[in-house]
């Protein structure tokens, strides 16, 4: 066995020295787009490493209407060349194993890794190994190895939001391709920037709903599983230091009462604060400082409820905030997961026109000749 993976390591070596001066002519890997296949010697599957990455990549989506796992974890090991040939085929892969153990797995982490790295390992200075596009196109790999089970099971846990961090942020190019891949109307998204200075891209069968003063909703109606998106905006907006988790929630309910209400004249959509929690991160998009805020939406007065996904975004060159909301109501929908990474990714694509309050100003000093 030794001899087969030492010689299979070395064709990756071949191939990725190859595909590094040539266009990338290989297939792209196999598999979900949720799914993680995690490489472990079968003995190992409830070990504190198992657990760890269980609790890492496997933790529940609190955020959701019915909570699921964050990755679906599916433990595989491997005993033939041809069996560890499908492995490397696959989209997402974690080969785990302590630097040292006797098994297929410890022989492929060992075989992995130059000595440079191993001897990180030995002397706990490293244990996470990211290798993307390895040994096909779209393809995330992650060596999790260190000097044994609880100091392996231990740094994962310690290492949670990083290992997460760099799975999703692959994950969510995928998403946004996967949305975008048919007609795209781009004729929104260019009378979005045209007329208001901001846009995002919009998938193929949204409809444009509400466009009034500085507020707009995009819908996507389907029977089983309603979608939209809707947008507010505020210029000359000179200092961010009131924006915080409250303010959000807050300004983000009154818009709903405002514009998305039910079919009855007293209901309307807001946010279900006692049954589901409602998290909120921060991170930065180019120039712009965005809040992404998650939670569940409910109709009062109606039994209604879906899951949300909110992003505040500040954008300092123009002094102007923006909040964009994607929301989903698809009860026959148990597993809602795909559909928010989906959102996340969406909302990602926001833009602001830096050239906003020129372009303003210019067309008010025509205007008042």
């Amino acid at each position: 066995m030794k001899k087969n993976i030492f010689t299979l390591l070395l064709g990756v070596t071949i191939v990725s020295i190859f595909t590094a001066c040539n266009s990338d002519f290989r297939r792209r890997a196999g598999g979900s787009i949720e799914e993680i296949i995690v490489v472990m010697d079968s003995s190992m599957w409830n070990s504190e490493t198992a657990k760890a990455i269980r609790e890492t990549y496997g933790r529940n989506i609190m955020t959701l209407p019915n909570p699921v796992p964050f990755y679906q974890l599916s433990f595989t090991d491997f005993y033939t060349n041809k069996q560890l040939e499908n492995l490397k085929s696959l989209r997402n892969v974690i080969i785990a194993a302590p630097i040292d153990e006797q098994s297929n797995t410890g022989e492929l982490v060992r075989s992995s890794l130059p000595q440079e790295n191993e001897d990180k390992v030995r002397s706990g200075e490293s244990f996470a190994f990211p290798v993307k596009d390895q040994w096909y196109k779209d393809q995330y790999v992650i060596i999790l190895t260190s000097t044994s089970d609880d100091e392996l099971a231990s740094k994962i846990r310690n290492s949670e939001r990083s290992l997460i961090s760099d799975v999703f942020e692959r994950e969510l190019l995928r998403w946004e391709e996967d949305v975008y891949d048919r007609l795209e109307q781009t004729q929104y998204s260019d009378s979005l920037w045209d007329a208001y200075g901001w846009k995002v891209r919009i998938q193929h069968d949204y409809i444009k709903n509400i466009d009034t003063l500085n507020f707009v909703t995009f819908r996507r109606s389907l029977i089983d599983n309603d979608r939209w998106m809707w947008a507010w905006w505020q210029d000359d907006v000179d200092n961010i230091s009131f924006l915080d988790n409250n303010w959000i929630n807050a300004k983000r309910d009154s818009l709903l009462e405002t514009w998305i209400r039910g079919t009855r004249e007293d209901s309307y959509t807001t946010t279900d604060y006692k049954h589901h929690p409602v998290e909120t991160q921060t991170f930065n998009l180019d120039n712009l400082f965005v809040h992404e805020t998650q939670g569940v939406w409910t109709m009062t007065n109606d039994a209604m409820a879906g899951p949300f996904v909110n992003f505040t975004y500040y954008d300092p060159d123009t002094r102007r905030l923006f909040m964009v909301e994607y929301g989903q109501f698809a009860p026959v929908v148990r597993n809602k997961r795909r559909y928010v990474k989906q959102f996340r990714a969406m909302g990602r694509t926001f833009e602001s026109d830096s050239l906003y309050n020129q372009r303003k100003a210019n067309k008010e000093a025509i205007s008042s000749l």
